[in-house]
């Protein structure tokens, strides 16, 4: 079961928010992938890959300046060769690292597995749960302990958004409700909620925990069912008002007596 209630439209996001695939569609041609295999190794000059590559060194030059107006390589000086100017040397940036095989979800769903298999559905969950008090103790940490309600939760998308799930915080689209939405664009962990739809449900709890009693969370969009986004709408609790206008207590929970 995936705590997935019925569906609520959202407008489109105001912002425009990062294409997780836009690396996906750079078109690096034979030559450019032999110059970013070539700096996987080390960091290089430009005529280290002239000679490698059997080209020019304009030609290389021109390589380089493409790939870099793709944030894939940078250039810094090197160390010092005798007189004159050190060498400018050219490496590889942390979005390259993309470029190349990660096994990072398949490794996940096969630990996920083996977890499973070792210690079986309740040792899964006991891990789970650890991960959840992890989180909670972060996010506490992290969260205002008071204030209005969006407010809240605009510090609990900042630090999803610094997790990878690009949030963001959206009004009702109700014009007579008082709830917002938590919406999140991507899901980082999305290969190994598939296998493990205990994740899903933990970050559900967890929201519930961290916003506290007088507040519901409901998830009514879910990534791993198909749909676009995860959205989460959020609202505070509110007691029955009497015929007078005034809030009521919520009833009493009486334990039955025993007849005799």
């Amino acid at each position: 079961m995936n705590d997935v209630n019925p569906r609520i439209e959202i407008p489109a996001p105001a912002r425009e928010l990062p294409d997780p695939a836009a690396l996906e569609t750079t078109n690096l041609g034979p030559t450019k992938r032999r110059i970013v295999e070539r700096l996987k190794r080390s960091d290089a000059k430009v005529s280290d890959l002239a000679q490698v590559l059997d080209m020019t060194e304009a030609g290389v030059r021109q390589h380089l300046d493409a790939l870099a107006e793709h944030g894939l390589v940078v250039s810094r000086p090197g160390s010092a060769e005798g007189r004159g100017r050190p060498p400018t040397m050219w490496a590889l940036t942390d979005l390259a690292q993309d470029l190349f095989p990660d096994r990072h979800d398949d490794l996940t769903v096969e630990l996920i597995m083996a977890v499973r298999t070792a210690l079986g559905d309740q040792g899964l969950a006991r891990v789970i749960d650890a991960r959840a008090e992890v989180q909670r103790a972060a996010y506490e940490r992290a969260m205002p302990k008071r204030g209005a309600l969006r407010a809240r939760v605009e510090a609990l998308a900042n630090i999803r958004t610094a997790e990878g799930y690009v949030a963001e915080v959206l009004g009702d689209p109700d014009p007579n409700g008082n709830a917002v939405l938590l919406v999140e664009h991507h899901c980082p962990i999305c290969t190994a909620a598939s296998a493990c739809p205990g994740l899903c449900g933990s970050e559900l709890a967890l929201f519930r925990e961290v916003l506290g009693p007088k507040v519901t969370v409901e998830r009514t969009q879910h990534i791993v069912s198909g749909d676009r986004r995860c959205t989460y709408r959020i609202e505070p609790v509110t007691t029955p008002r009497g015929h007078d206008g005034r809030q009521s207590a919520l009833p009493r929970t009486v334990p039955p007596t025993s007849s005799d």
